[in-house]
C-alpha cells in the first residue's frame, strides 16, 4: 500500500515550490543585451549563462589588429566583436569580452551558408565575395540568454542560446543540396598574421569533432579546448589550411587531407560540413569548450546539454537569469527597469568560469588544476572592477565572490611572479592597467566576511604583491614615496593608485590584528601627497631631484603621468581619506568650488580628440565618467558638507550616461563597471572606498527596491517622492532611525531591514 503521507508531502512541496516561482518576477523581459553595442560601449548581443565560459555572439567584420606593419586604429571599434553600426555578419563565434577597452579571443567562428562554398569572408562593401551575410536590425533579437538574426544573403534564420560551457547553434535552412556549417579556425577579435600558434581538429564520427586552438595575443599562452556535435551528420567535410608554403612537411603528404580526413593540424585552418537541407529544416550544433582538454570538452557538452535540444537550453538559461535578477526587484518605469536589469545582466556576464564540470582547470603555471570546494574564474579586468562590480558582489553575490578571491588566491599560488592578478585571463596575466588592485578586492571581501579561505594568507598575498619591486616602478615608490616622471609615463596615477591600494592593505592587517604591515602600509597611504602641488592645487608629476615637471597642463592626457585621464580627474584620485585631501586643497569651500568647475568647465575636443574611447556623450563638464578614476567624485560633496550637490550630479549623470538605446552607454562598460556603477547608484549609495564597511550616500532613481539577501535576509529600500525632479534627499530613515551621516555601512545592509529615502525637489542646505 503507498504511503499517503508521502504523497502529501510531495503535493505540498510542490505548491510551495510553485509559490515560491510565482513570487518571482519575470524580469528577464527587460533585459536589453543590444544596449552598450553602438559607439563605445563594447558590449555584445549574444547569448551568455550567467557568469558563462561560453559567451557565443555574433562578429560583424573581421579588422586586423595590425595594418601596414603599425596599430589599425579601427580595430578597437570591434573590441565586443560586433557593432551595432554595422550591415553584414561574418559568423558567430564562442568567446567574447564584455565592454572592454582591448581584447583577444573571438574563438571558433561558424558561419551557415548556401550555394557555392566560399572560405573567406569576404568584405562589408561585397558580401557575396565571401561567406558573410547581410543582415537588419529589424530581423535581430536579443534576449538573456537568447540571440536571433536572419542571414538575408543565405535566407538563413540563425538563433543562438547558452549554458554555462556550451554554446548552442540552431541554424534554419532554405531548401539545398548545397548546404555548409563553415568553422573558420583562423577568425579572432584583435586578430592580426601569426596570432595562432598552433590548431588541431580531430573528427570522431559522422557529427561530432574535437580539436584546440592555441594563440599568442593579450594572453601570450592561451589554448581553448572544444567539441562540437552536430545534430544532424554531414555528409561530407574537408579543410582548407592557409599557413603558406613550408621548408618541411613531414610524411603527412601521402594523404589527401583536404576532403573527409579525419585528423588535420596547421596554424592557419577553416573546416567546412556539407548537408542536403529540406525547406525550413534546422540543423543544431553544440559547442563546448575547456581550458584542459578535448576530453573535458566532450564531457562538458554531455553533461551541461545531453539530448536538451535548442528550447529546452534556452528555456532552462533564462529561468537561471531569471532566477539572479531576482535578486533584486525593483520599482520604476519601463525605461528605468530596462536600463536596471540590462546593467544588472551585464554585471553577471564576467568575471567568466574556467573551471569544467569536473572541476579542473588550467593554472598559470600552464599545468592541470582542480578546483576543491570552489568555482575558478577568469576575466579579471581589476583596473575597472574593484571600484564597483566586486563590491556589489559583496553584497549580491557574496558565494560567488568568496569564489573569485580563491581564484585570485589560485593565481597568486600557481604564478611564478607570486602576484595576485592585474588583468587575468585564460591562465595569463595580461598586464593591463595600472595598481594592484587586486589587494583590494581581497581587502574588500575578508573586511566584508565574505572569504571563508585563510585570512592572513592572503594578505602574505597582497604585501607579496605590493613589494613587487620591479614591477611598474614600485621599488621606486617605495624608496621614494613617489613614482619620478623620467621613469614612467604614468608616475602620477601609478603613484595615486598604489597609495589607496597601500590604504586597503593597511585595513585588511588592521582587520587582522597585524599591526606592524598596517603601520607600514598606512604610512604608504599618504604617499599621494608626494604628487600634490599646493602652488597649483593639482596631482602633478615629479622629477627624481624632487623638483614637479615644468610644462605642466592639468586638462591633457599626454605627458602628464596619467592613464585614461589627466590631472583634473586624477587629483581628486584619493579615495581613502578624502578629508585630508580637502585640506591640502584648501578646506571645504574650496574644494566644493573645485568639484563645481570640474562639473561644469568646458573641455575642449583637443584634450580627448586622440583617446579611443571617450566621446563628447561620456562627459560632463570636465568629468569623464566612461574612464574609471573619477567615478567615486560626485559623492565627494558629501565630505565637502554639501550632500545635496552629491544628489543633484549622481542623477544627472545617470540620466546622461545610461540610456535603454544601443549608444546607451557613455563609455566602454568595463567588464561590468559601469553597470555596477548605475546599480549602486540608482540604489542611493556607493563604495568610495572599498576596503571600509561604508558606502556613500547619493540619490536614488528608483521608486522602491527589494534585495534578496543570500543569507536569506531582505533589505528594502523605499524612496518616497522619487521623480526626475526630485532628486534631493530630504531625510533618511534606517530601520526606525534617521541617518544624518550620509553614509550607510555593510553590515547594516547584510543584517536587513529597510532604508526609506524621502525626497525633495529643493536641496535641504
Amino acid at each position: 500500500m503507498k504511503n499517503p503521507g508521502i504523497s502529501f508531502l510531495i503535493i505540498a512541496i510542490f505548491f510551495s515550490l510553485n509559490g515560491k516561482a510565482q513570487q518571482s518576477e519575470k524580469l528577464v523581459q527587460y533585459v536589453n543585451p543590444l544596449i552598450g553595442t553602438e559607439k563605445m560601449g563594447h558590449t555584445y548581443p549574444g547569448a551568455t549563462a550567467p557568469f558563462g565560459a561560453i559567451q557565443l555572439s555574433p562578429e560583424t567584420d573581421t579588422i586586423s589588429y595590425e595594418l601596414n606593419g603599425k596599430y589599425n586604429g579601427e580595430v578597437y571599434k570591434y573590441c565586443a566583436g560586433y557593432r551595432y553600426e554595422d550591415k553584414t555578419i561574418v559568423g558567430f563565434s564562442s568567446t567574447h569580452f564584455s565592454g572592454t577597452g582591448h581584447s583577444d579571443l573571438g574563438d571558433f567562428l561558424v558561419m551557415p551558408t548556401v550555394g557555392k562554398l566560399q572560405l573567406n569572408p569576404g568584405t562589408a562593401s561585397n558580401p557575396e565575395s565571401g561567406y558573410r551575410s547581410r543582415f537588419s536590425h529589424q530581423n535581430e533579437k536579443a534576449e538573456a540568454g537568447y540571440y536571433k538574426v536572419k542571414l538575408d544573403d543565405h535566407n538563413i534564420l540563425a538563433e543562438l542560446t547558452a549554458t554555462t560551457r556550451v554554446g548552442v547553434h540552431r541554424y534554419t535552412f532554405p531548401k539545398s543540396d548545397q548546404a555548409h556549417i563553415i568553422l573558420d579556425l583562423m577568425a579572432g577579435i584583435y586578430n592580426y598574421d601569426g596570432k595562432n600558434v598552433w590548431t588541431y581538429v580531430r573528427v570522431e564520427n559522422g557529427n561530432t569533432i574535437t580539436g584546440y586552438r592555441q594563440t599568442n595575443g593579450w594572453a601570450r599562452t592561451r589554448t581553448v579546448y572544444f567539441a562540437m556535435k552536430f545534430s544532424k551528420p554531414f555528409k561530407s567535410y574537408g579543410q582548407k589550411n592557409y599557413d603558406g608554403k613550408q621548408f618541411y612537411n613531414g610524411f603527412w603528404r601521402k594523404f589527401d587531407q583536404t576532403k573527409n580526413f579525419p585528423e588535420i593540424a596547421g596554424k592557419n585552418l577553416k573546416m567546412y560540413f556539407d548537408f542536403d537541407t529540406a525547406e525550413n529544416e534546422t540543423i543544431e550544433v553544440k559547442l563546448a569548450i575547456s581550458p584542459v582538454s578535448q576530453t573535458n570538452a566532450l564531457e562538458n557538452l554531455e553533461t551541461e546539454t545531453g539530448n536538451l535540444s535548442f528550447d529546452q537550453v534556452r528555456t532552462q538559461t533564462q529561468e537561471i537569469w531569471n532566477k539572479e535578477l531576482n535578486k533584486i526587484v525593483v520599482k520604476g518605469s519601463e525605461t528605468e527597469k530596462t536600463n536596471f536589469y540590462t546593467a544588472m545582466y551585464h554585471t553577471f556576464i564576467s568575471p567568466t568560469t574556467y573551471t569544467d564540470v569536473n572541476g579542473e582547470f588550467k593554472g598559470l603555471d600552464q599545468n592541470v588544476h582542480k578546483a576543491e570546494g570552489f568555482t575558478n574564474y577568469t576575466t579579471f579586468s581589476i583596473w575597472d572592477t574593484y571600484r564597483a562590480l566586486h563590491p556589489f558582489f559583496n553584497i549580491i553575490q557574496p558565494k560567488r565572490n568568496n569564489d573569485m578571491v580563491k581564484s585570485m588566491m589560485a593565481h597568486y599560488n600557481q604564478f611564478s611572479m607570486k602576484m595576485l592578478p592585474i588583468w587575468s585571463h585564460y591562465a595569463n596575466d595580461n598586464w593591463c592597467m595600472s595598481g594592484y588592485h587586486g589587494v583590494s578586492v581581497v581587502a574588500d571581501a575578508i573586511i566584508k566576511g565574505n572569504y571563508n579561505g585563510d585570512a592572513k594568507a592572503a594578505l602574505l598575498a597582497c604585501v607579496e604583491t605590493a613589494n613587487k619591486r620591479d614591477y611598474e616602478g614600485i621599488g621606486l615608490y617605495i624608496d621614494k614615496g613617489f613614482i619620478p616622471a623620467e621613469k614612467s609615463g604614468t608616475s602620477v596615477s601609478n603613484t595615486l593608485e598604489y597609495a589607496y591600494d597601500d590604504w586597503a592593505i593597511a585595513q585588511l592587517a588592521k582587520h587582522l590584528g597585524e599591526t606592524e604591515i598596517y603601520s607600514q602600509f598606512i604610512k604608504r597611504s599618504g604617499n599621494w601627497k608626494n604628487n600634490f602641488d599646493k602652488t597649483v592645487g593639482f596631482m602633478r608629476p615629479r622629477l627624481a631631484d624632487g623638483s614637479f615637471k615644468k610644462d605642466f597642463n592639468a586638462l591633457s592626457t599626454h605627458g602628464q603621468g596619467f592613464i585614461e585621464g589627466n590631472s583634473w580627474n586624477y587629483s581628486f584620485f584619493v579615495p581613502q581619506n578624502p578629508d585630508e585631501l580637502i585640506q591640502q586643497m584648501g578646506g571645504k569651500k574650496k574644494f566644493a568650488s573645485k568639484l563645481d568647475e570640474l562639473f561644469t568647465m568646458h573641455l575642449p575636443d583637443e584634450f580627448f580628440a586622440d583617446t579611443e574611447d571617450i566621446t563628447r556623450e561620456g562627459i560632463i563638464g570636465g568629468y569623464v565618467h566612461g574612464n574609471e578614476p573619477a567615478h567615486h567624485v560626485a559623492y565627494f560633496y558629501n565630505w565637502a558638507g554639501q550632500p545635496w550637490k552629491t544628489q543633484a550630479q549622481i542623477r544627472r549623470i545617470l540620466e546622461m550616461q545610461y540610456k535603454a538605446t544601443p549608444d546607451g552607454l557613455g563609455g566602454n562598460d568595463d567588464a561590468g563597471q559601469m553597470s555596477a556603477w548605475y546599480i549602486l547608484s540608482s540604489l542611493g549609495f556607493y563604495p568610495v572606498a572599498p576596503g571600509s564597511e561604508d558606502y556613500a550616500i547619493g540619490s536614488p532613481a528608483i521608486d522602491n527596491a527589494v534585495l534578496n539577501l543570500e543569507n536569506g535576509k531582505t533589505f528594502e529600500i523605499e524612496v518616497i517622492n522619487q521623480s526626475p525632479k526630485n532628486v534631493y534627499v530630504e531625510k533618511i530613515i534606517l530601520n526606525g532611525k534617521e541617518i544624518k551621516n550620509f553614509t550607510l555601512k555593510h553590515s547594516e545592509i547584510m543584517n536587513g531591514g529597510k532604508l526609506i529615502f524621502h525626497m525633495s525637489a529643493k536641496p535641504k542646505k
